[in-house]
């Protein structure tokens, strides 16, 4: 593993606004870069009354302004709700305004429900373009844009770094056909990341953005000072989860004890499967699990995530899983 870094989700928690949330977004960034995340990056949700990133570009932009020197990006932008040129001009402009700092995770799912798919895109079509789109998206980051007919001003000579993003072997196909660095959402969907990995790796084709495979895998994290408390604090997130996975999402639910009285035993294992790609529990149980992660899958990099309901508790979680993977890089380069 070389690097570590964080995805936020913004998450709005019951009783609190979207303005809390996109403050509480900017002070998280401030301590992961003080902690020595490699990245942040944001995700795009719509219509999702518990998240505040639904306009990611502009919270990459604000992220941006409150750090120095960490990688800010999105994990990722959802291509087929938008004009490939509107996405080369946004993060275009980023690179010119935070050059050297900003990633482009891209994704092929809308990543909200139908009508707000065709809100977003207005004109939908049966056809599957998301190749195509990447690569006229790539090609408005190159230098050699002056004679085309249609260009991203800013946009051209910044070379933003894209990645591809994927639950499924999809991705892994196209990353591995196109040459680019590869994450894998194994925090919400592990099940295919064994066989992703594979794909990716064996068949990738090096490139001018990319010589070697790269790969990225995610892990939910809910780091506190006992087991106890740390499945205490993680009981807003699979609460959270069981509710979308019902048709009912909202904000991030305050932590309970009791949640085999909301949700069903069949609606817990599923969950439970769902972000069994995780480390929940005292720094101890964290740090063994993180280290089973990264010695059976041998990621380039690991990025952590999490839901908590309470702001502290959030950022004291993602400062211990920082400890503990800054010891784990550094036993694995000394080793």
């Amino acid at each position: 593993m070389q690097h570590f870094s964080l995805l936020d989700l913004s998450p709005i928690p019951e009783g609190k606004t979207a303005a809390d949330a996109l403050a509480a977004t900017t002070d998280l960034a401030r301590a992961a870069e003080r902690s020595g995340y490699h990245r942040f990056w944001l995700a795009e949700h719509h219509n999702m009354p518990g998240i505040a990133s639904a306009a990611t570009a502009v919270v990459i932009g604000h992220v941006a302004a409150a750090t120095r020197t960490m990688r800010i990006g999105a994990g990722g932008i959802m291509l087929p709700n938008h004009a490939p040129l509107v996405v080369a001009e946004q993060f275009g402009t980023l690179a010119t305004l935070y050059p050297g700092r900003i990633d482009l995770g891209l994704g092929r799912a809308p990543g909200t429900d139908m009508a707000t798919a065709r809100a977003l895109r207005r004109h939908m079509t049966p056809e599957d373009s998301f190749p195509r789109d990447v690569q006229e998206l790539i090609a408005y980051f190159g230098d050699d844009t002056d004679a085309a007919p249609v260009r991203a001003i800013p946009g051209g000579g910044t070379h933003v770094p894209v990645w591809i993003l994927g639950s499924s072997l999809y991705g892994a196909q196209l990353a591995a056909h196109l040459g680019l660095p590869y994450a894998f959402a194994s925090h919400f969907a592990p099940a295919m990341l064994e066989q992703a990995l594979e794909i990716y790796r064996t068949t990738f084709r090096p490139s001018a953005r990319l010589d070697r495979p790269y790969v990225m895998v995610a892990a939910g994290v809910c780091a506190a000072d006992t087991d106890a408390e740390g499945a205490y604090l993680r009981s807003s997130q699979l609460l959270a989860f069981a509710r979308l996975r019902n048709g009912r999402p909202g904000k991030l639910p305050f932590p309970r004890h009791d949640l085999d009285r909301e949700i069903p035993a069949p609606v817990m294992a599923q969950v439970e499967q769902a972000l069994a790609f995780s480390a929940t529990g005292s720094p101890a149980t964290v740090q063994t699990r993180l280290r089973a992660i990264i010695d059976a899958y041998g990621p380039d990099e690991l990025m952590v995530t999490g839901l908590i309901h309470d702001h502290a508790a959030r950022i004291r979680s993602f400062e211990i899983a920082a400890r503990i993977l800054t010891k784990l890089r550094d036993d694995a380069m000394a080793a």
